[in-house]
């Protein structure tokens, strides 16, 4: 038991010597982080402090620095606006004395200019006493001599015209006949010198163009079936068609050239296309003929080139191309009017005339010829009216009115054109007056039918023998087409002189005509 109490009395005792000693361990361990926290807190208040300093040095520097940027700038500032101000005071001083140099100058024009007025009064006070001494002398020796100023004059006059008039009038009388002489001799060496400039070709012209063929066979191809295909080409063309024995040729007849270039066109694409029939005879002269419109512009083209002019209305440039397929006595009218243009433009440099509207008037002299088959009335009058229609030159104008001596020419240049035409015409072998005749009478014959109500197309055919006249369906029946004939022979009959017979057909066709789609 005793045992038991004093190890419970050491347990207790060691407990609290352990307790107390855990209190002094802890107490000195806090004395030793209190001055351990105490030291880092000075170290960091010093290196705080430290920062600080540093800090406030950095910023008073780049203040400073700030400082004398600022100062710098403004100095410059000052400067420039020193500089600037400088410059507006000079300026405003030039002006000054810019402003002072004017008014002097003013000045001075101010007293140049009274001193002009003061002089002239004086001149004009000077020539009104030298005019009373002149009259003072003048009536002095008109009462000294006995006769007036105008008197004395004209007995002067007299007594020369007495003393000259038998020379003046012998001098004159020479001179015209001197100047007679020379301009006979002056017209006829220009006449002579145009015409060896200028040597046009002798003119061709023909009613008839033969077209080849590859083979004989193409002829029958051509006549087609019962003869469809070449009454198709003869009825859409205007043209006769010769197939004869002559091999691999076939001849187009027909007095309109444009007809059988187109027709000869026609018929050679046809040859190369190979499909013969109806209607692709009619497709291909519908392009033919759009295409020949092309080639007539550029025949016109060419025409004005060859002259060197410009400045031509597109429409008058076509009318020009149409000459090409017109004659006048089988000669070709194109070319004879670059022929007239020509010779005028030659005369018309030789006498000092301006050759370039010399040579346009000689050109467009014949221009109503383009469109004289188509509108009533004569070429001359036709021309006239397309020139002024055109706003062409007034010279141009008369030269086309007094060509023929319809009216009195205004001008030298309209003269000159008159004597080229008539140049152009009567050289030998440039007109054919037979021809002429001929392609007259035919044109006659079409011409019949133009007031006829229901005709569509008329042509003249077989050398003028036979006429064939297209009519409207719709407007003409076929008993009423047994009517147009008589009628028209009647017509002929009573209006035209002709060698034997003329045969009048008459056609009337209606086609039915469906597009599948």
């Amino acid at each position: 038991m005793n045992d038991i109490a004093i190890s419970i009395l050491l347990f207790l005792i060691g407990l609290f010597i352990g307790i107390i000693l855990i209190f002094v361990i802890n107490y000195i361990k806090g004395n030793s982080v209190s001055k351990k926290i105490e030291s880092l807190l000075d170290k960091a208040k010093k290196e705080a402090d430290k920062i600080k300093r540093d800090y406030l040095l950095e910023a008073k520097e780049e203040a400073h620095k700030l400082k004398i940027e600022t100062d710098k700038e403004v100095k410059e500032k000052k400067a420039e606006a020193k500089e600037a101000e400088d410059r507006l005071l000079a300026r405003e001083n030039n002006m000054d004395r810019r402003d002072q140099t004017l008014q002097n100058r003013e000045n001075l024009l101010e007293e140049k200019e009274n001193n002009i007025i003061n002089k002239q009064k004086s001149l004009q006070d000077e020539q009104v006493k030298i005019e009373e001494i002149k009259k003072q002398q003048v009536d002095l020796l008109e009462k000294i001599a006995g006769y007036s100023k105008n008197e004395a004059r004209d007995l002067v006059l007299k007594k020369v015209e007495e003393m000259m008039s038998l020379e003046i009038a012998s001098y004159i009388k020479d001179r015209e006949a001197e100047a007679k002489l020379e301009a006979d001799k002056k017209s006829k060496d220009l006449l002579v010198s145009s015409m060896q400039k200028y040597a046009g070709d002798v003119a061709n012209e023909q009613t008839v163009t033969v077209v080849s063929l590859p083979n004989d066979e193409m002829k029958g191809r051509i006549i087609g079936r019962e003869g469809r295909n070449i009454r198709t080409i003869e009825a859409v063309t205007g043209v006769d068609l010769i197939i004869d024995d002559t091999p691999e040729a076939i001849v187009l007849s027909s007095f309109d050239p444009l007809r059988r270039e187109i027709a000869r066109v026609t018929i050679e694409s046809l040859i190369q296309d190979g499909r013969i029939h109806p209607t692709r005879i009619e497709e291909l002269y519908d392009k033919t003929s759009k295409d020949m419109q092309i080639k007539v512009r550029e025949i016109g083209e060419a025409a004005l080139f060859e002259l060197g002019l410009t400045k031509v209305d597109p429409e008058l440039v076509e009318l020009i191309g149409k000459l090409h397929f017109r004659t006048s006595y089988g000669q070709n009218a194109l070319k004879h009017s670059i022929e007239v243009a020509h010779l005028a433009g030659i005369m018309a440099a030789e006498v000092g005339e301006n050759q370039l509207l010399a040579k346009r008037a000689g050109l467009l002299h014949d221009i109503g010829k383009a469109i004289d088959h188509e509108i009533e009335g004569s070429h001359v009058d036709l021309g006239s009216d397309l020139a002024k229609k055109y706003k062409e030159n007034e010279v141009v104008i008369n030269s086309i009115e007094s060509h023929h001596g319809n009216k009195q020419a205004t001008s030298i240049i309209a003269e000159l054109v008159a004597i080229a035409d008539a140049l152009s015409a009567s050289r030998p072998g440039a007109r054919n007056d037979s021809l002429e005749n001929y392609v007259k009478r035919l044109q006659d014959l079409e011409n019949i039918t133009k007031d006829m109500e229901g005709i569509d197309k008329t042509f003249a055919v077989q050398a003028g023998r036979e006429i064939r006249v297209i009519v409207k369906p719709d407007k003409i029946t076929d008993v009423e087409s047994y009517k147009v004939a008589r009628d028209i022979k009647n017509k002929i009959e009573e209006t035209l002189q002709y060698p034997g017979t003329i045969k009048v057909t008459v056609i009337r066709e209606t086609r039915a005509t469906e597009e599948a789609k």
